[in-house]
């Protein structure tokens, strides 16, 4: 087996298999069209886990690289959960150079609570304060 790495090369990303993975496999952006994932790429910080050559995972973090960061779309194939993968690509994220410094780091997960809580996350200190809106089908 090859060892796994991660990288933050956009130009390494396979779309293909990032797309497939949101609209048909997630639960938070099913149904999400190609050009959609590709716009949400474009204007993120991007990590890519691959097992030598082949893409097994993926996240993005939505930034302004001075304050604020928002974690999205992390995921790992089946074959290769319960290996560490999301804990490398986290570590990525949470110290890519670019990112250091910035004040509020925020996410939304259904199941991978100890998984954040790892890298510091907890329940929201004062939810009263944040709002939401939601769309249902922003996408047609």
């Amino acid at each position: 087996m090859s060892s796994i790495t991660v990288s933050t090369d956009k130009s390494k990303l396979d779309i293909d298999l990032i797309h497939a993975y949101l609209c048909d496999e997630s639960y938070w952006a099913k149904g999400i069209p190609r050009d959609v994932v590709e716009r949400s790429i474009e204007h993120s910080l991007c990590v890519g886990a691959y097992d030598g050559e082949t893409q097994i995972g993926f996240a993005r973090a939505v930034t302004d690289y001075a304050v604020f960061a928002y974690i999205a779309d992390v995921f790992v194939i089946e074959s290769h959960r319960g290996r560490g993968v999301s804990k490398m690509i986290m570590q990525a994220i949470m110290e890519h150079p670019s990112l250091q410094g910035l004040r509020r780091w925020s996410l939304v997960t259904s199941d991978a609570h100890a998984l954040y809580a790892q890298f510091g996350f907890v329940p929201l200190a004062n939810p009263e304060k944040y709002m939401e809106m939601v769309r249902k089908n922003p996408y047609g």
